[in-house]
C-alpha cells in the first residue's frame, strides 16, 4: 500500500496537472493543517500569473472525495490541506495489519554490494573503526528491510609487507603464546612487539622482509603461519562486532589477500582499453577532472614502479568483481571523508573501463570524525587511540549506573542486560543521529541522557509504552482507530510517516534522517498520551482504538530502532 505522502502528493499532482502539465508540488508539515502544498508560487511566477489565482485554480481542480476535509489557498499562495479522520484511520488500520508498518517493498529491488567496518588484521579495533561499521550496519538493515538484495563485505587489511614482520614474531613467541595473544585482544601489543623488533633488530629485519617474499610467492608453511595470524586476529574481531550487534559475519570477509590473483588481470585489461600510462615507471590511469596541487594531472598508480600493487588496484579489482562478475547495481563505500578523492578517482577509473555502467552506480558514504570533548580526535584520559572494546566497557558501566537510577526494582540479571543494551545503543544513536558529514563530539552524559535525543529517551519511551500493556486489564484489546481528539490526529499522521523517513533516510543514505523521525514520534506519543487517557477511557471503544494508537507507536520505535541495530527493552 502507498504511503500517505505518496497517497497525498498522487492526488494533488493530479490537481497541479490540470493548471500545468509536470509542474510539481512539494508537501511539508504544517503546523494550520496536516500538511502545506508548495509549488503555486514558482508555477505562478513561471506563468507569470498571480501564485494565489494559481493555488486557487489548483483548490478547484483537486479531487476531495473521501480523503482531505479542508484544502485552502493561505498565504502568498500556499495550499493547506486537512486530511478526513476517517481516511487517515483506515489508513493506520492498515498500516497496523501490515508486519512491514506500511513499507512498500521495492518493485525491482537492487543488488547492493556494502563495504564496511574494514579493520586490520593483527591491529586493535579502535574508535577509529566504530563509525562505518554501525553506520554500513544501518544501511544495510533498512536496505534489506525494503526489500534490496544486500550483500554485506568486511573489507579487512590481511596482505602486504607489514606481515612479513608480523609472522616472524609470531614464530619468535611460538605458535600457541602468539595465537593466544592475539584471539584474546592483545593485538596492540603483539604489533607493537613487532614494530619494535623490526626498528632495533637487524637480522630480524632482514627474516621478516624474506617472509614477505615467501608469502608473495605462496610458499606453504610461510601461509599456513599467515593463516594463524588472520584466523586467531578474526576470532577476536568477530567478538567485538557480536558485541556491538553488526551483522557481520565471518562469512561476510573479503580480505586484501582475495584479490590477489585478479590483479594481473586488471592491469591487463585497463591496458588493452588503453587507459594505463606509464610514469616514471608506474602504470597509471589519469581519469579527466583530477589535479594536483600544481595543476598537473592526477594519477592513480595501479602497478608501482617496482612491479608490487597498491590500495588502488585492489580497490579497481573489487570494482570490477562488484559490478562485473556480482553484477550489482550499488555498491556503497562506507569509508572515512578523508578517502574522498581516492574513492572518486577509482569509482571514475571503473567507469572509463566500462565496469560501472548506467543504471549501475558507485557511492562514497563518507563521514566526519568523532571528536572528543576538547573538539580534537578521540583519545583515552592517557593521549592514546581509545580501543573499542574498552569505550563498550565504560558505555555498559554508565548505562548500569543510569538504569539503576532510573528502576532500582530490576533484578541483577535484568539490570546487567538493560544496562547492556541502553549502553551499546547510547553508543551507536549517538553517532548515528549526526549528520555522517560531520564531525561530532562524544559526550557520555549527553548520550546517555533519557532526555533529548538518544537512545536512552527512544528505549525509555518503548518501555514506558509496554508497561501500559502490563498494567492494563486482562480483557483489554486493539480495536479499530478512532480519530476525535487533535493529540489522536497528530499522532495518526506522524504514526503514517514511517515509509516516508525511512525513504528519505535512503535517498541520501542518512540514518539520522531516521532517528529524527523517531524522536519527533517519541514527543508526539507523549502529548498524546498527557491529553488522551488510555486505561481510563470510559468507552471501551475508544480505550481499545487509544490501545492500538499505543501498540503502533512501540512497534514502529522499535521497529526503528532495529533498522538503526538499537535494542529495544522492555523495561527500564
Amino acid at each position: 500500500m502507498p504511503g500517505l505522502l505518496v497517497l497525498v502528493n498522487q492526488r494533488l499532482q493530479a490537481a497541479f496537472d490540470v493548471v500545468e502539465r509536470g509542474a510539481a508540488p512539494v508537501l511539508r508539515p504544517s503546523d494550520r493543517a496536516d500538511f502545506q502544498a508548495n509549488g503555486a508560487l514558482p508555477l505562478g511566477t513561471r506563468l507569470g500569473h498571480n501564485p494565489r489565482d494559481v493555488a486557487a485554480r489548483v483548490v478547484d481542480a483537486l479531487d476531495t472525495a473521501g480523503w482531505c476535509a479542508k484544502a485552502e489557498v493561505a498565504g502568498p499562495g500556499f495550499i493547506n490541506l486537512t486530511l478526513d479522520d476517517d481516511w487517515l484511520a483506515g489508513l493506520l488500520d492498515g498500516v497496523a495489519a501490515d508486519p512491514l508498518l506500511g513499507v512498500a517493498r521495492r518493485e525491482e529491488p537492487d543488488l547492493v554490494v556494502v563495504d564496511y567496518a574494514s579493520p586490520n588484521i593483527a591491529k586493535e579495533m579502535h574508535v577509529g573503526h566504530l563509525r562505518s561499521t554501525i553506520i554500513g550496519d544501518a544501511l544495510c538493515r533498512m536496505l534489506g528491510f525494503v526489500g534490496d538484495r544486500v550483500v554485506r563485505e568486511n573489507h579487512i587489511g590481511d596482505w602486504g609487507t607489514p606481515f612479513g614482520m608480523l609472522i616472524e614474531h609470531l614464530v619468535d613467541l611460538g605458535e600457541e603464546q602468539g595465537a593466544e595473544a592475539l584471539s584474546v585482544g592483545e593485538l596492540e601489543g603483539f604489533y607493537r612487539g613487532a614494530r619494535t623488533k623490526f626498528d632495533s633488530d637487524q637480522r630480524f629485519g632482514e627474516r621478516s622482509r624474506a617472509r614477505v617474499v615467501a608469502l608473495q610467492a605462496g610458499e606453504p608453511e610461510t601461509m599456513r603461519l599467515w593463516g594463524v595470524l588472520v584466523g586467531q586476529s578474526l576470532t577476536y574481531i568477530d567478538g567485538v562486532l557480536d558485541r556491538l550487534g553488526v551483522l557481520l559475519t565471518r562469512d561476510d570477509v573479503r580480505g586484501e589477500s582475495s584479490y590477489n590473483d585478479l590483479l594481473a588481470g586488471v592491469v591487463d585489461e585497463l591496458d588493452a582499453k588503453g587507459l594505463l600510462v606509464e610514469s616514471e615507471g608506474a602504470l597509471c590511469v589519469f581519469p579527466p577532472g583530477f589535479a594536483g596541487r600544481d595543476g598537473e594531472p592526477l594519477p592513480l598508480i595501479v602497478r608501482k614502479s617496482d612491479g608490487g600493487y597498491g590500495y588502488a588496484a585492489t580497490d579497481l579489482a573489487g570494482i570490477r568483481e562488484r559490478f562485473v562478475e556480482m553484477k550489482a547495481t550499488l555498491s556503497l563505500y562506507v569509508v572515512g571523508a578523508p578517502q574522498s578523492q581516492h574513492l572518486e578517482m577509482c569509482f571514475a577509473v571503473g567507469r572509463m573501463a566500462g565496469w560501472i555502467a548506467p543504471p549501475a552506480e558507485a557511492v562514497h558514504v563518507g563521514f566526519g570524525n568523532m571528536l572528543g570533548e576538547d573538539r580534537k580526535m578521540f583519545r583515552t584520559r592517557a593521549g592514546g587511540t581509545a580501543k573499542l572494546t574498552d569505550l563498550l566497557d565504560e558505555a555498559e558501566l554508565r548505562a548500569g549506573a543510569a538504569v539503576a537510577e532510573k528502576n532500582p526494582g530490576l533484578s541483577l540479571e535484568e539490570a546487567a542486560e538493560v544496562a547492556r543494551q541502553v549502553g551499546i545503543g547510547a553508543v551507536k544513536y549517538s553517532d548515528l543521529s549526526t549528520d555522517r558529514s560531520r564531525d561530532y563530539v562524544f559526550d557520555w552524559d549527553r548520550m546517555l541522557a533519557f532526555e533529548g535525543n538518544t537512545a536512552p529517551y527512544l528505549q525509555y519511551a518503548h518501555a514506558r509504552i509496554r508497561s501500559i500493556f502490563r498494567r492494563a486489564p486482562h480483557d483489554a484489546q486493539l480495536g479499530a482507530v478512532l480519530l476525535g481528539q487533535p493529540a489522536e490526529r497528530t499522532l495518526a499522521v506522524a504514526l503514517l510517516g514511517f515509509d516516508a523517513a525511512l525513504e528519505a533516510a535512503l535517498e541520501t543514505f542518512s540514518p539520522h534522517k531516521l532517528c529524527a523521525y523517531l524522536f519527533d514520534l517519541a514527543g508526539t506519543f507523549t502529548a498524546f498520551y498527557e491529553h488522551c487517557p488510555v486505561l481510563r477511557a470510559d468507552d471501551p471503544a475508544l480505550r481499545a482504538s487509544r490501545l492500538s494508537l499505543c501498540d503502533l507507536t512501540a512497534r514502529t520505535l522499535a521497529c526503528g530502532l532495529d533498522l538503526l541495530g538499537i535494542e529495544s527493552p522492555e523495561q527500564m
